[in-house]
């Protein structure tokens, strides 16, 4: 599996042991399945940015700790140089970048997000937060899923949606999409 993965799963680790619960506890507590919990906390499985987020906030932390270990610092502004994000490659096709980690009390995540290409046999994820998100296009086309309605986005194009509906993304045309995600 994955570095990165095996990271974020060494950090939820370290936050359930500081908080003194059992691995059934803290998966109760964020909602999770033990078993599933067990698989994350082991870096055997992937997590979506939204169960990430949920774990943060049951557990009233900053998201960027568990996804990069790095605590927000800056409360006047936060800069992040081109291609200088924290980032991590959750999975082989898919990466993030955080735009705005090092801000402390930030009201929305920005994201940097790159999709690499998949088979069209391979079926997209879809996940559910609570909120809303913002996705503008950088570059490529993807196939965007909220609640059962397909939309095709290109490059410059936005959109905006309740995130608490089921969503997911494919890059179309054999080539990555990348993109700005703003999660609120």
């Amino acid at each position: 599996m994955n570095e990165d993965i095996k990271q974020i799963g060494q950090r939820l680790k370290g936050l359930r042991e500081a908080l003194d619960m059992t691995t059934e506890e803290f998966a109760s507590s964020c909602g999770i399945d033990p078993v599933v919990y067990l698989e994350y906390e082991e870096g055997r499985k992937d997590l979506t940015i939204s169960t990430l987020k949920n774990i943060a906030s049951k557990h009233n932390i900053d998201v960027s700790v568990l996804m990069f270990a790095d605590e927000p610092r800056m409360s006047s502004y936060f800069l992040t140089r081109k291609g200088k994000g924290l980032a991590v490659k959750r999975v082989s096709d898919y990466s993030y970048q955080t735009l705005a980690g090092g801000f402390n009390n930030r009201k929305a995540d920005v994201f940097e997000v790159t999709v690499e290409p998949k088979q069209d046999s391979v079926r997209i994820h879809h996940s559910t937060h609570t909120g809303q998100e913002f996705n503008l296009i950088l570059e490529g086309r993807m196939l965007l899923q909220i609640n059962g309605k397909d939309l095709i986005l290109e490059e410059g194009d936005s959109i905006y949606f309740d995130s608490s509906l089921p969503h997911g993304m494919k890059a179309l045309d054999g080539k990555r999409v990348k993109f700005i995600a703003v999660v609120l």
